[in-house]
């Protein structure tokens, strides 16, 4: 498992589904793309929100796209304690009982009930990835940092698919504690 795995440094961001695309920026709107990701098929847009919650708001949270089946929003646990609120760490999509939030557009606001999530740090893997490091999708790993500020960081969660680009996703907290920005390499040990 010698391999090196690039980082990407997951900022606050939120997938809308097309129904809350409609509500916060208009009937039959279409996200507009800006940059493309590292993952194919994913693009930030150039459109941004305004996430409420009980204690205080973030402004100019950006928009990924396409469109997802239901929306999600992703923040830090930096970011929590300006709302006010205590998401779960979660992988995506795994949003039953999560944290409530508003989100406030240009033409509309949506309350999300739940759909609030710390991401749980993950590795995108395509399958020939997975199949070369002998690792299963849903399989937790450790992945090591070098450097200055070296760590190991837990319980990471591999998702294989034959679409994804091979990275290592974690959260701005995250990446800070251990020095990381986009593009540097770790290893799994274990």
């Amino acid at each position: 498992m010698s391999k090196l795995i690039p980082v990407g440094v997951s900022n606050r961001h939120l997938h809308l589904s097309q129904e809350d695309i409609y509500t916060l920026y208009g009937q039959c709107y279409e996200l507009k793309p800006l940059k493309e990701l590292s993952q194919p098929g994913q693009y930030a847009a150039e459109e941004t929100v305004t996430l409420q919650g009980p204690k205080g708001s973030i402004e100019k949270v950006r928009v990924l796209g396409p469109a997802r089946k239901q929306t999600q929003v992703e923040i830090s646990k930096t970011d929590s304690f300006i709302l006010g609120i205590k998401p779960p760490v979660r992988d995506s999509g795994a949003l039953a009982n999560s944290s409530p939030i508003t989100i406030i557009g240009p033409k509309g606001k949506v309350e999300l009930k739940e759909g609030v999530i710390l991401a749980q740090r993950h590795i995108h893997m395509h399958t020939t990835d997975a199949e070369e490091l002998g690792l299963v999708d849903k399989q937790l790993v450790q992945v090591e940092v070098d450097g200055e500020r070296g760590v190991i960081f837990k319980n990471v969660l591999v998702r294989v698919h034959e679409s994804f680009a091979l990275e290592f996703h974690i959260d701005t907290d995250e990446a800070n504690a251990a020095g990381l920005a986009n593009g540097d390499k770790v290893k799994i040990v274990g």
